[in-house]
């Protein structure tokens, strides 16, 4: 795995339970997550990093709930509660998640648009550097774990294909959110497109 990346999603305290985004057992998966990191040359944190006030948060729409569609310049998005501001504790990593990676790259910064890819912003043309940096570290695949399944680890799958890396995704070191059977047309959509699961 000498050309492989391991990408860490989102695991953060808003997304783990007592958070304000919380995915059922996500913290469950931080053991798993460390001891992985030891097989892969290169690891990536990710991390949800949004301004006050960001045009994905339901608060920033009057009389809009958290959870309902809206639409964007760029096309459909979900409004989700305030969750992983800059500088919040909510924001920051799981206290017991491992923080010695090579990248930290942070995404969802730009206020006027959001960010579920590690790669590129919910306009699926805007990239976040992540590809250039796996090309010059001689990365040809990924191996995703983290948060969650079904929307930010999903879409850095998909378009970690896209660009034509190897995409594993590690799933007992996912958990998904699950809105509307979401995590199960996620796994599909993924397997579909060329995903390996392991």
């Amino acid at each position: 795995m000498h050309d492989t990346a391991l990408l860490m999603i989102d695991i953060q305290n808003d997304f783990c339970p007592g958070g304000a985004l919380a995915v059922a057992e996500g913290d469950s998966i931080v053991p798993l997550v460390n001891r992985l990191a030891d097989s892969y040359p290169v690891r990536v944190l990710t991390q949800d990093w949004h301004p006050a006030g960001h045009s994905s948060f339901a608060a920033s729409h009057p009389g809009a709930e958290p959870f309902s569609m809206v639409e964007m310049s760029y096309g459909p998005q979900v409004l989700w509660p305030v969750h992983c501001v800059q500088g919040t504790e909510g924001a920051e990593f799981h206290p017991d998640l491992r923080r010695d990676a090579d990248l930290v790259l942070r995404k969802g910064f730009r206020p006027g648009i959001d960010s579920y890819s590690a790669f590129f912003e919910n306009d699926h043309e805007t990239p976040t550097g992540l590809g250039g940096y796996l090309r010059e570290r001689g990365v040809s695949a990924v191996a995703l774990c983290g948060l969650a399944t079904d929307f930010c680890v999903k879409f850095s799958a998909l378009d970690a294909l896209r660009l034509g890396f190897g995409v594993t995704l590690i799933e007992e070191a996912c958990r998904g959110i699950d809105m509307e059977g979401s995590l199960a047309a996620a796994k599909e959509e993924m397997a579909t497109a060329g995903v390996v699961f392991a």
